[in-house]
């Protein structure tokens, strides 16, 4: 099983990244990448590391790069966890608290719901 990343620009080129034909340190790199970009509040890199890289990381024979690419997955991974269980709970406080907050709760919101709470 390969993983492939297609990208199409506007002057409909096609760009297409096989992980398989990537060297071991490239793909570190590119692992290392993703996880860094996840600090950046942008937790969604740390999926895509997750998943792309899980193979590599825990499946394949064992070579150089293995242990710091599975070192990154697993923390993007705890990262991903992390991230999801704040945002269901921020998600799942708001909505139940919304309407007592009143004027701070509408602020919060980019919508103001119609009707009554």
């Amino acid at each position: 099983m390969s993983y492939t990343l297609t990208l199409k620009t506007r002057s409909l080129c096609e760009f297409t990244m096989n992980l398989e034909r990537l060297p071991n340190e490239e793909k570190l790199s590119l692992c290392r990448k993703y996880y860094l970009g996840g600090f950046a509040l942008l937790p969604f890199l740390w999926l895509v590391n997750v998943v792309w890289f899980f193979k590599e990381a825990f499946v394949k024979p064992p070579f150089t790069e293995q242990t710091q690419i599975k070192t990154y997955v697993k923390r993007s991974g705890m990262g991903l966890l992390f991230w999801v269980t704040v945002l269901t709970t921020w998600i799942t406080i708001y909505q139940h608290f919304r309407a007592q907050w009143g004027e701070l709760g509408d602020n919060l919101s980019f919508t103001i719901p119609l009707g009554t709470p």
